[in-house]
């Protein structure tokens, strides 16, 4: 099965139609870097910040999603702070979707990555 960094890189690389050396290009690392991130299956060690970067650039992704990517790839989960929650008090919607993610399938959640993506992409809903 593949690591959480696998598989947002997978998802991002299937949707958008890119290539390990797109990827690269567009977030100054080195083609060999993103071709060793999306293949190994467990990395040692977390990649360095800069690399972690240049990735999310281009991948075109948030930091902060490949940073927890790749962190669970190394078998570290990291959980937001309080203050860096959105609101200051826990939603728990949010926290069941996070919990039962997990428990799909992964046809099922790259459906569920997809519906996400649509959502965001349509914007805040007129009203």
């Amino acid at each position: 099965m593949a690591n959480a960094l696998q598989q947002i890189m997978r998802q991002r690389l299937d949707r958008q139609g890119w290539s390990y050396g797109d990827v690269a290009r567009r977030g100054g690392i080195p083609r060999s870097t993103v071709h060793h991130l999306a293949t190994t299956d467990r990395l040692v060690r977390m990649p360095q910040p800069g690399t972690l970067e240049g990735l999310a650039k281009g991948l075109e992704l948030p930091l902060d999603t490949v940073r927890r990517a790749a962190a669970e790839a190394c078998g570290i989960h990291l959980y937001p702070a309080a203050e860096e929650a959105p609101e200051s008090h826990p939603d728990p919607e949010v926290d069941l979707l996070i919990a039962s993610v997990q428990r799909l399938s992964a046809d099922d959640r790259r459906h569920v990555a997809a519906l996400v993506e649509s959502l965001l992409e349509r914007g805040p809903k007129a009203e």
